[in-house]
């Protein structure tokens, strides 16, 4: 596997023991190769790639490494938004999925996709979603972008059919956008850790 693998991404993998330096005594009883894991944040390790196991109860989550030639496919946020993907999707009635499709059909000045329990269930086809679920989104921003344009986004959220938040991703890690909309300094999640910083954009700080 040869594609730059992101924070978010969906990873499927050859063989259950692609997975290393897993502790979590659920994971052998769950997880297989038909299940993705997803990139996390950590400082790579000999070129592995750290990921995310998910269980099917809420507390288990469980850390581990891969190397990126025991990765088979990957799924990025944005590739779950498009409208026929949403539309075909078995979870088209629920909340998080609808409003993701209305969002769809609009035009932004910006990459986005879709992340957590809705990204889980429209790449696997689990229901892992129900009515009171939230749904997690995440903006591409290589550059700063429009505090107007991203106060906007945020004022459609707020009308929608379900709790929606949305992770801004830059060059330097990602923040909540509501946080960032609301004060003068947000906590940037990075490789190394969080950081508070007032320009999610300014490597020095």
């Amino acid at each position: 596997m040869t594609a730059t693998l992101r924070p978010h991404d969906l990873l499927w993998l050859t063989a259950r023991d692609a997975l290393e330096g897993v502790t979590d005594a659920w994971v052998d009883e769950i997880w297989h190769t038909g299940l993705p894991v997803v990139v996390r944040r950590d400082v790579a390790s000999n070129g592995r790639v750290p990921v995310g196991v998910r269980g099917m109860r809420r507390e288990q989550r469980a850390a581990a490494w891969v190397k990126p030639e025991h990765v088979t496919r990957v799924v990025s946020p944005e590739q779950l938004v498009e409208p026929q993907t949403l539309l075909r999707s078995p979870f088209i009635s629920q909340p998080p999925v609808q409003l993701a499709l209305q969002l769809a059909q609009l035009r932004f000045a910006w990459c986005w996709g879709v992340t957590g329990s809705t990204a889980y269930a429209l790449a696997t086809g689990i229901p892992v979603l129900h009515a009171t679920s939230d749904l997690d989104l995440l903006i591409r921003a290589p550059q700063p972008l429009s505090h107007s344009e991203l106060a906007r986004w945020q004022q459609y959220l707020s009308g929608g059919l379900c709790r929606a938040d949305t992770q801004v991703e830059t060059p330097n890690g990602g923040f909540a956008l509501a946080e960032w909309l609301r004060d003068a300094r947000v906590m940037l999640k990075t490789n190394h850790g969080p950081r508070l910083v007032s320009d999610p954009w300014h490597r020095e700080e």
